[in-house]
């Protein structure tokens, strides 16, 4: 057995294959969309001329255009192909990024981050579905699950990095978001197709858009697929809820610095990497996602409530890496089952729909926890009432993500899950 077996499970040999590699590059800029600015947020207030309440925008405007641009995306990569796709996202999310450092004028860095947004549309969605056109199976399950190791491998390094440099000067968290220009130009080079997109008749007997919709909504009406695409979604309320206030609840709270609000996201995003990588092994090891799934969401929701309610760094660094084992077992495995919902020709839809949910619940969340936040903090004061809304947004994430899984596990399998055994 090879060192890399011994870690990730016997279907290790996926990280070999060039294609997966290139997919693995590209896969590592869209996860700091969000992580990066976690840790800098409190210190883009002053630069910025806005306030601690509506910093959080900074978030909400990157996570907004997906919605709309994710579906789109998936429906570009299925008929024309997954790279143009890949390569046009990583050149206007490496551009857009970049440029906030050329402003302070904060609607231009909210533009930019809307720019940004509508890049990332077409970036996650698609690398997950490529994944799941080269792969079936376990070793789709490991390759999902390895991917999402890269993103928290990523989100554990920038993020702690961008912490320390933002002390020196506040533009240079963001010029990181250059890397994607090089990353485009190797995946335009060396990144050979998946699969022929397209090419698997449509069951009515065509391929033009309105009977793709047709056929793809007929799918997502099914309670078990409709019930895995919103709980896919789900465990983004608790993770988004703790990057956007992660600076503030240790600096602000904690009497913490910005570098260590670095090294909370690190610590989590260590610990979803490392849960992560498990994916293929636990997809072997049981019968049924189930119990797994519960209990990522269990550990998800408690490890966000001790670093709400924790005294001091240590503490919240014990609840984040709990939290963050949560979420990476849970988005590895959701990922993995839902690619299998659907034949090749639906896949890039069916992903982009569940991409484009958890897009939206990534929006609200800061919205809501904001409103929440306004309206408690005059009567309980802004500690407290921080504090309620992230419990809050844990019982709605993790609470409604077992809720889901319940009615996906009483509904019937859909054809292609059937047809794969």
């Amino acid at each position: 057995m090879s060192a890399l077996d011994s870690l990730f499970g016997d279907d290790a040999a996926v990280l070999g294959e060039t294609s997966f590699q290139l997919l693995l590059l590209a896969n590592l800029l869209p996860p700091l969309g969000t992580a990066l600015l976690s840790p800098v947020l409190d210190s883009l207030i002053e630069p910025f001329g806005t306030t601690a309440a509506d910093i959080g925008l900074m978030m909400s405007f990157f996570t907004a255009p997906p919605i709309l641009v994710i579906p789109l995306a998936g429906m570009l990569a299925d008929r024309y192909g997954r790279k143009p796709v890949i390569v046009g996202s990583l050149l206007l999310f490496g551009a857009a990024g970049t440029a906030i450092a050329l402003t302070t004028n904060f609607r231009v860095a909210l533009a930019l981050r809307l720019l940004q947004g509508a890049a990332f549309g077409g970036l996650t969605p698609v690398i997950i579905t490529s994944i799941g056109d080269l792969y079936a199976g376990t070793r789709e399950a490991t390759a999902q699950g390895l991917r999402f190791t890269g993103s928290g491998l990523a989100q554990t390094v920038f993020p702690l990095f961008a912490g320390l440099i933002v002390t020196v000067a506040w533009q240079l968290p963001f010029l990181i978001y250059a890397m994607a220009f090089p990353v485009a130009l190797l995946v335009a080079a060396r990144f050979e197709e998946p699969g022929s997109p397209g090419t698997e008749p449509a069951t009515d007997g065509g391929t033009d858009g309105r009977s793709y919709a047709r056929e793809l909504f007929g799918l997502v009406r099914k309670p078990r697929v409709l019930s895995l695409v919103l709980a896919r979604g789900l465990p983004i309320v608790v993770w988004i809820a703790f990057l956007t206030y992660n600076s503030i609840i240790v600096v602000q709270i904690q009497g913490g610095t910005p570098g260590q609000a670095g090294l909370l996201v690190a610590l989590g995003s260590l610990a979803y990497a490392a849960a992560a990588s498990q994916a293929g092994r636990i997809t072997a090891l049981v019968d049924s996602r189930f119990v797994p799934l519960v209990a990522a969401h269990t550990a998800l929701a408690v490890g966000f409530g001790v670093v709400l309610y924790a005294p001091g760094i240590a503490t919240a660094a014990a609840g984040i890496v709990l939290s963050g084992a949560g979420f990476g077992t849970a988005l590895s495995l959701y990922r993995s089952i839902v690619t299998g919902l659907a034949p090749q020709k639906l896949r890039a839809g069916i992903v982009s729909l569940a991409e484009a949910n958890g897009r939206l619940i990534a929006t609200l969340t800061p919205v809501l926890m904001g409103a929440a936040i306004g309206a408690a903090a005059p009567r309980v004061g802004f500690t407290t009432a921080l504090r309620l809304s992230g419990i809050g947004a844990a019982v709605v994430g993790s609470g409604g993500g077992v809720v889901c899984l319940f009615v996906a596990k009483l509904s019937p399998q859909t054809a292609a899950e059937r047809a794969a055994g």
